[in-house]
């Protein structure tokens, strides 16, 4: 990592809201069920709560920090919540012209961390560094 290189952090949420109220949470488990029609209105709906987040980012080499705070102590699996992120977010900044494409040319890395538990704070944050 260059000691120069600029960060920006981004929190969010575990679940995308319904407008019936209903909770629908982003993970491997849940995505991999999610009828196409229902898979792309949740995608939809994280790209606009990313978009209203992201910095000004133009065909520049970054790195993705992915790091899962959970809201309770429930156990979970990680990597099956921070892949469904992962790969909302990154076609989020390709789809909206932050980077040309999620290819290595663009995206040196990306990576997963645990944050612990913060109750009631479940969320991801996802660490932008702009290297170049």
């Amino acid at each position: 990592m260059i000691n120069n290189a600029k960060k920006h952090l981004i929190a969010m949420p575990l679940y995308i809201e319904k407008k019936n109220g209903k909770k629908i949470h982003i993970n491997l488990n849940n995505y991999r069920n999610w009828h196409y029609q229902t898979s792309n209105n949740i995608k939809k709906s994280y790209q606009e709560i990313a978009l209203r987040k992201i910095p000004k980012l133009k065909n520049t080499l970054i790195e993705i920090r992915f790091t899962l705070y959970r809201g309770d102590n429930r156990r979970c699996d990680r990597s099956n919540i921070l892949s469904i992120h992962e790969k909302f977010f990154c076609d989020a900044l390709t789809k909206h012209g932050f980077i040309p494409d999620d290819a290595d040319k663009f995206i040196r890395s990306t990576s997963y961390h645990s944050g612990g538990v913060d109750k009631g704070n479940g969320r991801v944050e996802i660490e932008i560094t702009i290297l170049k």
